[in-house]
């Protein structure tokens, strides 16, 4: 449930910084002084199985060099008198990679991390090893957390902010690693020095971590989502017999999440099990999970939590379906906008049924879709 992101120390550098290395047996490739000691380029392999790669002067690693960790990660960078000092680079078993500045092997300064696609994902600062002051943690969908870490690194304590994908709408309080607790809608009004300024707005309601469960929507299913409503509303849809739609507020460019689609949480052999009457309004999260917006909470006088669930079906669509890690919500669905909207225009998802009954890979598509199908096909053949 809880925004989860990567441990303050490093493991395997924290393991082989711990361990001495003197006692460790090592073998050595490479050329060795009289004294027996590794000098000039070698290769070290401890028994630990970790094995360093670089430059040696009479047993000390200095230099350009490189540790190789049992557990796959990596660390590169360049050693005087035995110690790592300057940029380094940690490169994680999964591929994400931390750029941090080293004082005697140990993390102590400015520090970017990057997942294994190069997105940016931490900026800040790091001490002995640990994260320390204020540091930014970036979502791939937009999102961000800031605010100023604790001793242990995490992002806990009264003045902690997440801020929306625009830059600038937020909630600011506080949060216990990474969960928002209780906290205020804010507006982020600069950053200097990568600390951030925020404004409270005043009369603003508490919000919090309130993750749906498979009985329970949400703890507050009429407080409307700040971001959202300021970009979209529901009206009658412009497609016949769809009934309600979901409209722009606003003309947006292209990649601009519009909406949230939050819902209970029910597991994919339900909805299949069930008669596709009630499917109306089920989105697939992953291989887990479905969200479903069932009766009464299709009606925004009992739900307006999230609008996410309004949006119709379209073959040429203007928006998408993608991933969110919502400081409420939790794990959802946002709507995307893959081309540039106007202010109000209706918005539209491909639902993804599956067009082919035989090998299904998607859900079976209901009747309306299939009609509609049909009427799409026939036309793109005139």
């Amino acid at each position: 449930a809880r925004v989860r992101y990567r441990g303050c120390a490093l493991p395997a550098l924290a393991a082989a910084m711990d361990s001495d290395e003197e006692t460790l047996e090592e073998i050595v490739e490479g050329h060795l002084d009289d004294d027996g000691l590794p000098h000039g380029f070698c290769t070290v392999t401890y028994s630990s199985t970790d094995r360093f790669e670089g430059n040696f002067v009479h047993g000390e690693k200095n230099g350009r060099g490189k540790f190789f960790f049992f557990d796959g990660s990596t660390l590169e960078g360049y050693y005087v008198d035995d110690a790592l000092q300057g940029q380094g680079i940690y490169t994680y078993e999964d591929g994400v990679v931390l750029h941090g500045t080293y004082v005697d092997g140990e993390l102590n300064g400015p520090a970017q991390e990057y997942d294994s696609d190069g997105r940016l994902i931490f900026k800040g600062q790091y001490k002995d090893n640990i994260r320390h002051g204020v540091c930014w943690i970036y979502y791939p969908d937009g999102g961000s957390l800031v605010g100023e870490v604790n001793e242990d690194g995490e992002m806990t304590g009264e003045k902690i902010a997440y801020v929306y994908p625009d830059g600038k709408t937020a909630y600011s309080g506080r949060f216990i690693d990474g969960e928002m607790i209780e906290a205020k809608l804010a507006t982020l009004t600069a950053v200097e020095d990568g600390k951030p300024q925020f404004e409270v707005v005043p009369g603003s309601p508490v919000y919090s971590f309130d993750k749906s469960t498979s009985s329970c929507i949400s703890t507050n299913a009429l407080l409307p989502d700040p971001y959202e409503s300021e970009r979209v509303y529901v009206d009658v849809s412009l497609i016949s017999s769809a009934g309600e739609g979901l409209f722009s507020k606003i003309a947006a460019e292209a990649s601009t999440v519009m909406s949230f689609y939050n819902g209970v949480r029910i597991t994919h052999q339900e909805v299949d099990s069930r008669d596709w009457a009630l499917n109306g309004n089920t989105i697939s999260l992953d291989d887990e999970t479905v969200i479903d917006v069932p009766e009464p909470y299709n009606h925004a006088a009992k739900y307006c939590a999230s609008l996410g669930h309004k949006a119709n079906h379209s073959f040429t669509p203007n928006c998408t379906y993608e991933p969110f890690v919502h400081p409420r919500f939790g794990p959802i669905k946002c709507i995307r906008t893959i081309r540039a909207v106007e202010k109000d225009e209706e918005l539209t998802v491909a639902y993804g049924y599956d067009h082919n009954p035989v090998g299904q890979n998607g859900p079976e598509a209901p009747e309306w879709y299939q009609l509609e199908l049909k009427a799409f096909q026939a036309a793109q053949q005139k």
